[in-house]
């Protein structure tokens, strides 16, 4: 998800799901007994998405979930990481610099036109040109002339409108040809960035933002900003993951909380989280019907390294950095405040994608009080002695990021304090207004299942993802280094390297892994949830 992928930002639970990414798990069991009505409507928790619904420039899961359900992506991935064909037929190279994709033909978007390989090059070159200002557009990089249509320079105008590696073949082919050889592009091109959209799109794109037109398994219906979006099964859908319900709709709560109790009296159908204040009752109040399952996303502390308090009168010693990682006790917090839902981290890396490795950061995650202090103070101090960690109340973070503080001044004596922004939106736009004062919650989920995504989208100069300013040029070329790799196999040990090196740097603190801590209502069954940790939408089946 990278670019900045962009990935998703993790509100507070999660993201995207097609049936082929479903991992098992938790939730799916058949909570009563009823038949299935194959029209029925039920209803998901969410929040109000950041942006207009756009593929190239929606970066957080409140908005994901929504494009999951109204788009298909070309490919996606199985239980077990390997690539599942959707809406492309194949995939493929000889040397991983220069891809052919077919497309399964017969498709159409929701308006009745054909998604063709023009829906894709065409989207592509729209969501690059830095004229149309996608948060996604760095995905679009590894493409040869990207930097024509989204110069880096500040100011620079494009010099073309349409990126020199895309060309259309045929109706249903088209080729790739990447500045470099990266031998996990295939992957990307499952992230929502990668998209198609029909040509009225282009005729006028924020109006089709606020109604998108997709070829997924479901096709809008409205959306009351604030409150909720509504989706209807498309019955000309010809993925394999057709909906097994008439639509769903995503409610927004402004509080885990009041969705639980939504939940409980049959008010919503199918949460995405449990809130803090009721992990410790939910799966007595929910028996069959509470999910406990894990998923491939972390939370961490990123830095915002463009605060004075990390530059001025001098960058701050990663030291400093790792003293504060080590400061905190994440046993304790994950068992108690989390009520074991979620699993300490030892990496940067989640568990379940492709490079995932036990213990990459050494000691740095541990909880040592004494080295933590003597580590800050050989780093010259924490500036001021004092931290704050930004959070967004919508999403169940303010319990653990009160104990997260406590815990590093109790162990070091500096002063932290959260930073509560009212809702993801209002964190992710201090994000990337820089208003960030010195530490941001950040949770992260897979867009592909390669450790890449995890590193390259987050840590290097310029990804999407990596909105708190880290950058080094040293970290740079290694990471072009791993991109550029003989193999897949060879990249993905490149990576491993990297996040080994990465307690040099430390662009952020490693925190836990997420889990699944849901459930769902009497109303319905088959409730799953995929790799990203979202439900699966078209999976839901409905009583009658």
């Amino acid at each position: 998800m990278r670019g900045a992928k962009s990935a998703k930002w993790v509100t507070g639970a999660i993201v995207v799901a097609l049936a082929a990414t479903a991992c098992g798990g938790g939730g799916g069991k058949v909570a009563g007994k009823g038949d299935v009505d194959p029209n029925g409507i039920y209803s998901v928790e969410v929040g109000e998405p950041e942006k207009l619904l756009q593929p190239a420039d929606t970066m957080e899961s409140n908005g994901s979930i929504v494009m999951s359900g109204l788009f298909a992506p070309l490919v996606d991935y199985d239980a077990d990481g390997k690539l599942v064909m959707i809406n492309a037929e194949s995939v493929e190279t000889k040397d991983s610099k220069t891809w052919t994709v077919k497309l399964k033909p017969g498709w159409t978007f929701h308006d009745g036109t054909k998604v063709t390989a023009e829906s894709y090059v065409k989207a592509w070159n729209w969501g690059a040109n830095i004229n149309n200002k996608q948060g996604n557009a760095s995905w679009f990089a590894d493409i040869k002339g990207y930097e024509a249509v989204h110069p880096e320079a500040k100011d620079a105008k494009p010099t073309g409108d349409s990126l020199e590696g895309l060309k259309v073949v045929d109706e249903n082919t088209f080729t790739i040809e990447l500045a470099n050889a990266v031998p996990y592009f295939s992957y990307k091109l499952g992230y929502q960035a990668f998209l198609p959209l029909p040509d009225s799109f282009f005729k006028d794109p924020a109006a089709a933002g606020e109604k998108p037109v997709g070829n997924g398994p479901y096709k809008f219906k409205s959306w009351e900003h604030k409150k909720q979006i509504e989706l209807t099964r498309f019955d000309d859908y010809k993925g394999p993951n057709k909906a097994k319900n008439g639509g769903v709709v995503l409610k927004n709560y402004s509080t885990l909380e009041t969705a639980y109790e939504d939940l409980k009296s049959g008010n919503v159908d199918v949460l995405r989280q449990v809130g803090p204040k009721d992990l410790p009752v939910y799966r007595a109040d929910l028996g069959d019907r509470a999910v406990d399952q894990a998923y491939s996303a972390i939370q961490t502390l990123a830095i915002a390294y463009y605060a004075d308090q990390w530059k001025t009168p001098k960058v701050v010693d990663p030291k400093v950095i790792q003293g504060l990682s080590m400061a905190i006790d994440r046993d304790t917090i994950t068992k108690t405040v989390l009520q074991g839902t979620r699993e300490p981290a030892t990496g940067w890396v989640a568990k379940g994608v492709l490079g995932y490795t036990p213990n990459a950061t050494g000691d740095v995650t541990k909880f040592d009080p004494a080295k933590a202090k003597a580590l800050i103070a050989e780093g010259g101090g924490v500036p001021n002695n004092e931290i704050f960690i930004q959070f967004n109340s919508d999403g169940g973070h303010k319990e653990w990021v009160e104990a997260v503080c406590n815990s590093i001044t109790q162990a070091t004596g500096v002063k932290c304090t959260g930073d509560a922004k009212p809702d993801f939106q209002a964190d992710l736009q201090a994000r990337k207004t820089q208003q960030v004062k010195s530490i941001y919650r950040s949770g992260w989920v897979l867009d592909y299942p390669v450790n890449a995504n995890f590193i390259s989208d987050l840590f290097r100069t310029g990804a999407g993802g990596n909105q708190g300013g880290f950058s080094n040029p040293a970290l740079d070329a290694k990471i072009a280094a791993a991109d550029t790799a003989a193999s897949l196999d060879e990249s993905v040990k490149a990576y491993q390297a990297i996040e080994k090196d990465l307690v040099n740097y430390m662009p952020s603190i490693p925190l836990w892994y997420y889990k699944v801590n849901a459930g769902f209502s009497e109303k319905v069954s088959n409730v799953k949830y995929a790799q990203d940790g979202d439900p699966i939408l078209e999976g839901v089946e409905v009583k009658k």
